[in-house]
Order: C-alpha cells, then structure tokens, then sequence
C-alpha cells in the first residue's frame, strides 16, 4: 500500500518542523511539501500528488477556509485535516462548510495527529474532543440552524440512519443498530443524497451541521 503524501500548510516554520518531527518516523505516511499559506498549497498541488492537506487557518494572503474551498473545488480527491488553536465554533463550523474531513488542535500529541490522518484515509472523519464539545454546544444554543431555506423533509428513519452516518458507523454497523439490512441502509443513504444534493458521506455531513439535524445527546 502505497505512503499517505502530507502536504503541510501553516505560516510559521517552527510550527511545519514540528509537525513533521511528529510524522516523519510513522510508517506509512510521507511529508511531500510545506506552504506557508492557502495559496501557496493550491500552487503546490498543481504539481505536487497529495492525499491529506494538514492546514492551518490563520495564514497570510490566504486563509485555510478560504484555501480549503478552493481545494474541494479543484481537487476535490485531496482531504483537508485543520490543525489549528482555534476551537472557536465559528471556524470550526466554517471549515466543515469548505470541506475539511477532520479538525484537530495543535496541542495535539502524535497519536492523535496520527489516528486523524489514519480515520481520514480511511474515508472517515476525525474531530478531536474539543472541536466536537464545541459543534454540540453551538448546535444546543441554535446557532447552528441554518439561515437559508428550510432544508428539505427527512424521514424519522432517514434521520435516524444520517446521525448515524455522522457518527461514522460502516452500513453494516448501521444495519446491526437499527435492524434492518445493509441493502436497506445503502437506500436511505442514497436518499438522503438525493434529497440534500451531496455528493458524498462529507456532503452529507456538512448537511447535517448546516441545518442542525444532528442530535447533541448520543453518543458517537
């Protein structure tokens, strides 16, 4: 199996020396490239083959909400992971809008760093505790309702199966949880495609937070 390929986006270098520190020793995974801002990334990746962009949101000349945007849009196969200070819920909430797969913080430790690069490539997402204690409290206090058109009718069903998408669970543990088949889940899941206009399970995600359709209460 091929090495995941890093690129490192964040505008201090003792930040980048760092962070490679961390992952160059870890099997598997290749640090490629360093940009010291959003759009020196998107310069990098139209050269450079890149599976995860480790990026940081406050940079010069280009943001990394702003460069995340931009990268789902051209390279929509490229994952964006944030690793950041900020547990702000508003930025938090602006890069799952752009299309970040994971959100982690810099006081991060290796492991953590290397189980959202590990769920990322999986497909999956990754938040880490403060990122997610945050989601839930914006989603608790409203903020997280959607101020465009009311999002379009779901299911008790298909809502059941989308928080449960969220949550990351395979169709078959989703099937296992609600009793019924995995044929029956892929249904639902290709429904809520339909319905919400996502492409993908990160679509359907970002569907979940923008209109608040996710339940504060259960578990993950």
């Amino acid at each position: 199996m091929a090495n995941v390929k890093i690129l490192l986006a964040d505008d201090h270098k003792i930040v980048r020396d760092g962070i490679k520190l961390m992952l160059e020793p870890q099997a598997g995974i290749d640090v490629v490239d360093e940009a010291e801002n959003g759009e020196k990334a998107l310069e990098i990746l139209k050269d450079q083959i890149v599976d995860i962009v480790v990026m940081d949101i406050n940079m010069p000349i280009m943001d990394g909400i702003t460069a995340t945007k931009k990268i789902k849009e051209k390279y929509p196969d490229v994952k964006v992971l944030a690793l950041t200070m900020s547990n702000d819920d508003l930025h938090i909430r602006q890069m799952i809008q752009a299309g970040a797969s994971g959100y982690i913080m810099k006081s991060a430790g290796r492991k953590e760093l290397k189980d959202a690069i590990d769920a990322i490539t999986e497909g999956k997402h990754y938040f880490s505790d403060e990122a997610t204690e945050s989601i839930m409290m914006d989603l608790v206090k409203g903020k997280g309702k959607s101020t465009g058109p009311d999002p379009i009718h779901i299911t008790d069903r298909e809502l059941e199966v989308l928080e449960l998408i969220v949550q990351e669970h395979t169709n078959q543990e989703i099937a296992e949880k609600l009793y019924i088949s995995s044929r029956t889940v892929d249904a639902h899941r290709r429904n809520l495609l339909q319905k919400t206009g996502a492409r993908n399970t990160a679509g359907l995600v970002k569907y979940a937070f923008q209109h608040n359709l996710i339940s504060s209460g259960k578990d993950k």
